[in-house]
């Protein structure tokens, strides 16, 4: 005998398998959004305090949080800069590091599936914590709740500690005995790591983090950064050549 087996049905509310769009109550998913805006919202004290300890205003502090708003890509800029490195390198730097936004956005216009009014201002929030909590969730209705809550506390919370965190860098003295400047990197590695599931992608990771080690001796500030980005094209080169 042959059993058929019925595909995966959507169901009204747009969620895969039959499952109910409102199967995940709204209250669990603000909770989960908020948790991830308040725990990385608040390490935008820290790079405000090690951007005024590498010679930013706090003016342009503030400027890099509203117009930049992606944490890994400021404390790269800041940090090369604070080493010495070339302006111009250092913010090439931080905009390749920056363009894993546009990769998280196509996945993200296909979830959300936002009106076309409202596109460029979401565009904005499309970072690593967004993409996250919105990939989380079990259904199209959650996902623009999840998105939207956790853009929105992380973009208040991170300009807001930014601020503060510029203000009071003279209070605090020598920056970098505190080891602030690796907050963000951490906070950016923490989500990172989870999502590393396949051999490439690990691959790919670990490549990296010894081509950017192990030529941050002998590089100006802001080129080993540039140079770890050649680790995904070599890793799938490598690959292609196996198969």
């Amino acid at each position: 005998m042959v059993i058929r087996e019925e595909p995966d049905r959507e169901a009204p509310g747009g969620a895969p398998g039959g499952v109910p769009a409102g199967d995940k109550p709204r209250a669990a998913v603000v909770r989960d959004a908020l948790g991830v805006g308040v725990a990385v919202g608040l390490s935008g004290f820290a790079f405000g305090v090690t951007a005024a300890g590498s010679g930013v205003s706090t003016l342009q502090a503030c400027v890099l949080s509203l117009l930049v708003f992606t944490g890994a890509s400021q404390f790269a800029l800041v940090g090369a800069l604070a080493a010495g490195g070339n302006p111009f390198t250092a913010a090439a730097g931080a905009f390749f590091l920056g363009t894993r936004n546009a990769f998280y956005g196509l996945r993200l216009s296909q979830l959300l599936a936002l009106p076309k009014g409202v596109r460029p201002l979401a565009a904005h929030w499309v970072i690593d914590e967004t993409t996250a909590v919105a990939l989380a969730q079990p259904d199209r209705k959650s996902a623009r709740l999840g998105f939207t809550v956790t853009g929105l506390s992380l973009y208040v919370l991170w300009n807001l500690t930014t601020l503060l965190g510029a203000l009071g860098a003279e209070a605090i003295g020598d920056t970098r005995a505190w080891g602030l400047d690796a907050a963000g990197p951490a906070v950016f590695l923490a989500l990172l790591a989870p999502m590393l599931k396949t051999g490439t992608e690990r691959a790919v990771a670990g490549l990296a983090l010894v081509l950017g080690l192990g030529l941050l001796p002998v590089l100006p500030a802001g080129v080993p950064v540039l140079i770890a980005a050649l680790a995904a094209p070599i890793v799938l080169w490598m690959k292609g050549r196996r198969s």
